[in-house]
Parts: C-alpha cells; sequence; structure tokens
C-alpha cells in the first residue's frame, strides 16, 4: 500500500487563452481553467499505482480560490483527497517559489511513498517544477518517463526519455516522477464520479498553516529569483508568392534567389 501525491496545477485553455504583453503574463480570465493536460498523465498513473497495489492518492495544488474546481476533477479521476495552497502571499511566484512552498507543504504532509507530476505546464512550459521541489526535499527524482515497467510498495522501473536514447531506471521511495503524455491515456470520470467530487471537500491551507516549514521572504513574487521581463508572441511566416511577365524575367529571378542563398 503505497501513499501517493500528484501536482497538480490550474491552466487556461492555451488555445483559446490571452497574453498581456504589457505586463508580461497570462491573462487567465480570458480562458476556461483545466488541469495541465501533462498533470492528468500524472494523476492517471497514480490511481493506476493504487489500483494494483492499493494505497492513498492526494492532489496537491498551489493558486488561487478558483483552482479548487480543478482539484474537485482530480478527486473524480480517481484521486482520494484534494488539498490547494491558496493564499495571495503566494501569488508572482516563479518555479523555485512555487517549488519551495510545495515542497514545505509536502514536509507538513509528512509521510509519502512517490511523488507524481506531468513534465511541464502547458502555460509556463519550463519542466522546472517537480525537478526542484524533489532538491528542496532531498530526495532522487526521474524525468520525461513515459512507460512504468513495474511498480513495488518500495521502488519503481520506469523508462526514461533522454534526447536520443531511452534509459530504463529503478528508484526506491520517496522519490519523484515526471511524465510524459505517451505514458497513459487519462481516463474520463463518470457522472456518478462527478457528482461526487462535487460533494467532496478541498482542503485549503493558508501560509500561515505552513508556519515552521516555510519561510514567508522565499515565497510569491517577493521570493522568487526571476521574474518575467518581457512576452513577446512570434509571429507567423507565410511563404510570399511572386509573377514574373515572361520566362526570361522569371529564370533570372529564380537565379537571383537562389544566388542570395548562396545555393549556387
Amino acid at each position: 500500500m503505497v501513499k501517493i501525491i500528484v501536482l497538480i496545477k490550474q491552466v487556461p485553455d492555451i488555445e483559446k487563452v490571452r497574453f498581456d504583453v504589457e505586463a508580461g503574463r497570462i491573462d487567465r480570465t480570458s480562458a476556461p481553467a483545466e488541469i495541465n493536460p501533462f498533470d492528468l498523465n500524472a494523476l492517471e498513473a497514480a490511481v493506476q499505482i493504487k489500483e494494483k497495489l492499493g494505497g492513498y492518492v492526494l492532489a496537491l495544488s498551489m493558486g488561487p480560490p478558483m483552482a479548487s474546481s480543478s482539484l474537485r476533477d482530480a478527486i473524480s479521476r480517481g484521486a482520494d483527497e484534494a488539498l490547494l495552497l491558496e493564499d495571495r502571499i503566494f501569488a508572482g511566484a516563479d518555479t523555485w517559489a512555487t517549488s519551495y512552498t510545495l515542497a514545505g507543504a509536502i514536509k507538513k504532509i509528512g509521510a509519502y511513498d512517490i511523488i507524481l507530476c506531468g513534465e511541464k505546464t502547458v502555460d509556463g512550459d519550463t519542466g522546472q517544477v517537480g525537478a526542484e521541489v524533489a532538491e528542496h526535499l532531498n530526495i532522487p527524482h526521474v524525468y520525461y518517463v513515459s512507460k512504468i515497467v513495474d511498480v513495488t510498495e518500495k521502488s519503481i522501473v520506469v523508462i526514461s526519455e533522454m534526447d536520443d536514447a531511452s534509459y530504463t531506471i529503478e528508484s526506491t521511495f520517496p522519490t519523484l516522477v515526471s511524465f510524459t503524455k505517451d505514458v497513459n491515456k487519462p481516463r474520463l470520470p463518470t457522472l456518478k464520479d462527478k457528482l461526487r467530487a462535487m460533494k467532496s471537500e478541498v482542503k485549503v491551507w493558508h501560509a500561515s498553516d505552513l508556519e515552521g516549514f516555510i519561510d514567508m521572504k522565499n515565497v510569491g513574487y517577493v521570493g522568487s529569483p526571476t521574474n518575467v521581463h518581457k512576452v513577446i508572441i512570434p509571429q507567423g511566416r507565410y511563404r510570399e508568392g511572386k509573377i514574373f511577365k515572361n520566362i526570361n524575367e522569371g529564370l533570372a529571378g529564380v537565379l537571383g534567389a537562389l544566388k542570395d542563398k548562396r545555393l549556387i
């Protein structure tokens, strides 16, 4: 029987969200919110491990009050409990401050065997938080896992995709594992599961609840060593067509273009 913590982040629908270029941030009010897609793979892996070995799955997130809806979604998909870290002092955190706060909460939670997360979030795309949580907790971590080969009550064996090679890695508990989207196909909750989740409690911890586990100077915007200076949205590039009046002009144009590109 294993105790599993799944890191969940609520993100906007990335295909519909708008970017506030001047402020250097995502306008999260411009699109519906959902569980980060990669975190759904981590949650599905947790539920499969629980089904195999028996255990308990806790979904953990840091965010505003509205993030509780994603945690209820996690419960409908198989999590046994949900915990939200919510406080204005946590706002504006970069990856380091976010991972520090999450690690502080995990220290307060106490006993756990394995922490699971997605390889990255679609809004930040850094892929750093999971590894940083492991470093704060001083436990090993395995990233970019595309397959679980075996799991017991003491260790997990996985396939990790790194550059052009695949590695079979075994890690004993406690450990943190980060998953790619290739690891599984997340299940869809039934109507019964959704109704049950709507009635479930999402526990909320504020900054004061983590006293003794975190230093308030290291959380939120104040505790973040990095910040976004500017957001640039790349413009799409399209092929440009040209029309020539005759063959000779066309040949000259093609030869000129090839010379400009140093292809001839």
